[in-house]
């Protein structure tokens, strides 16, 4: 296959595929969310059978090795190369970066307590979109976004007395890099097929995945159950790759912003699969973030971006 059909290709692909309406558009972020949702969980999981560098190389290899049978499938050409340094940022936040420290804060932390601090992360993506792409939303939008990450940090606050643990500090890091991956995927998923976006970000990390791998697996013990594969399977089959794919063109069609808000929903169902999957306790405050959260995500919704 030619360096030059590999260059044009993904553009002809975006002109004769037109992107959803904002209604579908919409539909599909928000499964995006319910699919992350159920990542912190199914983290937990995965936890009882792999240490923590270990269930992170191996839910990198399965989903590269998911994405990259696709692709191959398909005969999807090579992304051109103005767009390989964004998949590179693609892969260094979603693919490395968010799962890795996610994954190490919550060998000290519950479910819960880290759904709430990541309930930061449409605020971080908004911001981290209006200066990477240029997007100028709403004061109106600023204000509801505010309000919801504000409700988010008064519900983490409450629950941890206030102080700031190293789990937390994982945490805020990956609210960061998760961040730039988004916005960076968001942007070329608008020149390129979102599932093209995560499953080349995917294959660019197998070989660092592989050997990453080998090296945890002779430091960490492995103890398989029931529990810690289906955990697995779903970190990557699911929260790296189909959930991506859909997440990435819900942002194509609405917009990195108003897709990022659908995001404060996302602590919120976390809460809920902790309680019915891992038998952890609901916080009390989380009805009063709840109706906070749904107030300002109908807000930004609503307002012009």
């Amino acid at each position: 296959m030619s360096t030059e059909s590999s260059a044009t290709a993904p553009t002809a692909i975006a002109v004769t595929s037109p992107l959803p309406t904002p209604a579908t558009g919409t539909a599909l972020a928000a499964l995006g969310v319910v699919t992350f949702s159920l990542t912190f969980p199914a983290t937990a999981w995965g936890l009882e059978s792999f240490g923590p560098w270990t269930l992170v190389a191996l839910r990198c290899v399965l989903a590269a090795l998911i994405a990259g049978g696709c692709l191959l499938a398909l005969r999807v050409p090579l992304p051109a190369r103005a767009h390989r340094p964004g998949l590179l940022v693609v892969a260094a936040g979603v693919v490395v970066g968010f799962p890795l420290l996610t994954t190490l804060a919550l060998g000290t932390s519950t479910t819960a307590h880290a759904a709430v601090v990541v309930g930061l992360l449409p605020l971080t993506t908004a911001v981290c979109s209006a200066l990477r792409v240029g997007t100028r939303p709403s004061r109106a939008f600023w204000a509801a976004a505010v309000t919801g990450a504000a409700a988010v940090i008064a519900f983490t606050a409450q629950q941890s007395g206030g102080a700031v643990t190293g789990a937390d500090l994982h945490l805020f890091g990956a609210l960061l890099v998760c961040a730039a991956g988004y916005t960076e995927g968001g942007r070329l998923a608008r020149v390129m097929p979102g599932w093209h976006v995560i499953g080349w970000a995917l294959v660019l990390c197998l070989p660092l995945a592989v050997a990453g791998g080998a090296v945890a697996l002779a430091y960490e013990p492995v103890r398989v159950t029931a529990h810690g594969v289906v955990g697995l399977v779903w970190v990557a089959a699911v929260s790296q790759f189909l959930g991506l794919v859909v997440w990435y063109r819900g942002m194509a069609t609405i917009g990195i912003p108003r897709a990022s808000q659908l995001q404060l929903a996302q602590p919120l169902l976390t809460l809920v699969w902790s309680v019915l999957l891992l038998g952890e306790h609901l916080p009390v405050a989380a009805p009063l973030t709840a109706v906070a959260v749904l107030v300002c995500i109908a807000v930004t919704q609503r307002a012009r971006s």
